[in-house]
């Protein structure tokens, strides 16, 4: 018998990177941030008191939201926190995609957007990027007629980002919403955070995951007009986010020079790894992201499990589009050395 939707039924499900336990590795292969979170993140666990988990946490999350605020210049009305951006992604399309509606999103781009249409029994309109990952002129037309629009900004896995005047145009001309999903913003040239002020139909993404080294709490905002984050607030779960989550997040988003010097680094090091990469005979294109994409001289396919034998993780996509890439994030210098002392032992036949 079966008892699920059809639509349930017929799906496949999210398929996260890699978390193996049969060792210790190099791991490259889910964009985490290497470096440890800000001080101000341990201090909030040392002095919490653990009699207070026995309390439901703020169900809005006034205190971490007036935070999130704050970076943007605006106040707690304009914010709504999350279980991760994720969680965002999910309440955005309960809330504006109707079942049998219409979802718009670029290919390649962040493959949760298909799945997270699928639960709602929405249909994906894909707008095709070009072979250098970027958009096309066919983009306005191809997204006009869904009610949401999906635009990761740096693009990921690409890393690749659509330049801000086109997207001031795009959120011009859609008709419905456009969500920004900025998971990889702190990393990039520049953010769209100005064009929530320009547009009422625009909602801007944001992760403490990458920039703030805080993957394990699960913490997202969306930024947004005030009658958006009202409407979306019907929406999410009563207690979507805990409070120690909440804490640890008021006290990650207090500390922008932390997470300022880590997001340096990484840019530093992504440089002179695809320099590297590079003169090793790969393909790599520009990322404004803590990750890099990457065509290797030898099969991706092959290439991956090569490093994986040697105790690195690196993530390979199987769909068209990108399969013959593999998606590298951008760790320690240490672990970079790793990966590119282990590449030339495969490239060697070593």
């Amino acid at each position: 018998m079966a008892y699920f939707r059809n639509q349930i039924e017929a799906m496949h499900g999210y398929v996260p990177g890699e978390q193996p336990q049969d060792r210790r590795y190099v791991k490259l292969n889910t964009n985490e941030n290497p470096y440890p979170p800000s001080e101000r993140v341990a201090e909030v666990l040392r002095s919490f008191d653990v009699n207070r988990l026995g309390r439901y946490p703020d169900p809005v999350a006034n205190r971490v939201r007036d935070a999130a605020a704050d970076l943007h210049s605006t106040d707690r009305d304009h914010i709504l926190a999350g279980n991760g951006s994720d969680d965002i992604l999910t309440i955005a399309l309960r809330a504006f995609v109707d079942q049998g509606g219409t979802v718009a999103c670029l290919d390649p781009t962040y493959s949760l957007y298909p799945i997270l249409a699928d639960i709602q029994g929405a249909s994906v309109r894909y707008a095709a990027l070009d072979d250098d990952f970027q958009h096309t002129p066919k983009l306005f037309d191809e997204v006009r007629g869904a009610s949401l629009l999906f635009l990761t900004r740096p693009n990921a896995p690409t890393g690749v980002p659509m330049p801000l005047g086109d997207v001031r145009d795009l959120c011009d001309d859609f008709a419905g919403i456009v969500l920004i999903d900025e998971a990889y913003a702190d990393f990039a040239q520049d953010q769209a955070d100005e064009l929530v002020q320009e547009f009422d139909n625009v909602i801007i993404s944001r992760t403490l995951s990458k920039s703030y080294s805080l993957a394990g709490i699960r913490f997202g905002y969306a930024y947004a007009n005030p009658t958006l984050i009202a409407g979306m607030m019907k929406v999410k779960d009563s207690y979507n986010v805990s409070m120690l989550t909440q804490l640890i997040a008021e006290a990650a988003l207090r500390d922008q020079v932390h997470m300022h010097a880590n997001v340096h680094r990484i840019r530093t090091t992504r440089e002179a790894t695809a320099t590297a990469l590079r003169e090793l005979g790969f393909q790599v294109f520009p990322s404004e992201t803590n990750f890099l994409l990457a065509r290797p001289p030898v099969t991706a396919a092959h290439f991956k499990a090569e490093l994986q034998q040697r105790g690195v993780l690196v993530r390979h996509f199987s769909a068209p589009r990108i399969s013959d890439y593999v998606r590298i994030t951008i760790g320690t210098d240490d672990e970079m050395a790793t990966l590119l002392t282990a590449t030339r032992h495969i490239l060697d036949g070593d």
